[in-house]
């Protein structure tokens, strides 16, 4: 997935050279047993070229600190593969700080790859209360929150108003008007990122929940799937391929391709991360000044989004861990928070640039990404969650694509997670 996202995007990584935290004090250059030095910074691909002019300002002011910045894949999955590999190498490790998928905070601290970190380091007041939760494991702080997200629903309110209807709050007011209302404009009815990779197992998750259900709990240990919601979420999202409200297309959209569809003109509806928003509302777009967002909606009202974005993690086996803290420490201050919304359309976790009138005048989604962020839940935690994720993408791609039936999907996904769960 893009993390912007989940995935977003949509979904930046960090790497930092350090080795363990020494007190701060000492001055930029010098040499590497001081704890600072410079630094290689990671980050899947950064889609609005945002972080390297940011990094500038970092690298004017800290030249004894400079940092290189390494653009890894678009795909969540791959990043997390090569961040895998490279992390296994121990001393040999290019990486040192990793802005990681909020979800992989319990494997790579499981795992070994990052260290704890001390809270009081960093401003973890001033963040939205949900995104704190994504950088622990065990009962401690592993990584640092960078980058917040929530699933929209963008609907074109051109269409909706000529209709005298307004943005649908519920799956049945969803599927009522793609069925009906999109084709009298041409459009396809909804779409989210229904493609086998981590976008899929958002949306998957997004159904679940949204239909009050679990897929696993204490932090992976026990599966919780196998449950009426659980069949109703996936319920949804087959019919909707089956009765054809969901495009057969949309099986193959990440997304870049469905907010591609959307901005193109071509759906009614469509479930995306905010930079979607962004990207259709821009001059070019098609549908520029016709596009509305709203919460998710759920079975009998709002539904629940998972909580997306990317949390800055140092590596257990860096060289200049104070400058790694020191760079968190900036990348999460409120200026550059501020430049990662408006440079990189990309949601900060300061919370108190939600309620900016400035930012809500160019960004009108705000008001509605923070009541998101803040009723979301994360993906389910697991220290085995690259596999965890594997399956549901599989599972629900095959009852999606018509193989097998939710019912079947909800049994067979309960047993190959309790497989991992044993392993």
């Amino acid at each position: 997935m893009r993390w912007i996202h989940a995935a977003g995007r949509g979904l930046l990584v960090l790497v930092v050279l350090l080795t363990g935290y020494v007190a701060a004090g000492a001055q930029a250059g010098e040499p590497t047993g001081s704890g600072r030095g410079p630094l290689t910074l990671a980050t899947a691909g950064d889609l609005t070229g945002y972080l390297g002019p940011l990094l500038e300002g970092w690298n004017r002011t800290h030249p004894g600190e400079r940092v290189t910045l390494v653009e890894l894949p678009d795909s969540a999955d791959e990043t997390q593969a090569q961040m895998a590999t490279d992390l296994r190498d121990g001393d040999r490790s290019r990486f040192d700080v990793l802005n990681i998928d909020v979800n992989w905070t319990p494997e790579f601290a499981a795992a070994g790859w990052i260290r704890p970190l001390p809270p009081d380091r960093f401003p973890l007041k001033t963040f939205l209360p949900p995104v704190v939760d994504t950088a622990t494991y065990d009962g401690q702080l592993y990584a640092v929150p960078y980058v917040t997200n929530a699933g929209l629903l963008l609907y074109r309110k051109d269409v909706l108003a000529k209709e005298g209807v307004r943005p649908p709050r519920t799956w049945a007011e969803l599927e009522r008007y793609a069925k009906t209302i999109a084709p009298k404009y041409r459009l396809d009815g909804y779409a989210g990122q229904f493609l086998p990779y981590e976008g899929l197992t958002v949306n998957a998750a997004e159904a679940v929940y949204s239909a009050g259900g679990s897929i696993l709990g204490d932090e992976g240990e026990r599966v919780t799937v196998d449950s009426a919601a659980a069949r109703e979420g996936l319920g949804f999202l087959a019919r909707g391929v089956r009765e054809g409200w969901i495009p057969e297309e949309a099986l193959t959209y990440k997304e870049e391709e469905s907010k591609q569809a959307f901005q193109d003109g071509r759906l009614l509806f469509l479930r995306n991360w905010p930079y979607a928003y962004v990207g259709a509302s821009a001059p070019g777009s098609a549908v520029a000044g016709k596009v509305g967002a709203v919460p998710l909606p759920g079975p009998d009202g709002p539904g629940t989004s998972v909580l997306g974005g990317s949390n800055l993690a140092v590596s257990t086996h860096t060289r200049h861990p104070d400058s790694a803290a020191r760079l968190i420490a900036y990348l999460t201050s409120e200026g550059v928070q501020r430049q990662v919304l408006t440079r990189g359309a990309l949601p900060p976790v300061r919370a108190d640039l939600y309620r900016d009138p400035a930012l809500i005048r160019r960004f009108p989604y705000l008001p509605t990404l923070r009541e998101s962020v803040i009723a979301a839940e994360p993906r389910p935690k697991s220290p085995r969650y690259d596999q965890v994720s594997l399956v549901v993408q599989a599972v629900v791609h095959d009852a999606m694509a018509g193989r097998e039936t939710p019912e079947a999907a909800v049994r067979r996904l309960a047993r190959e997670l309790a497989a991992i769960s044993q392993r």
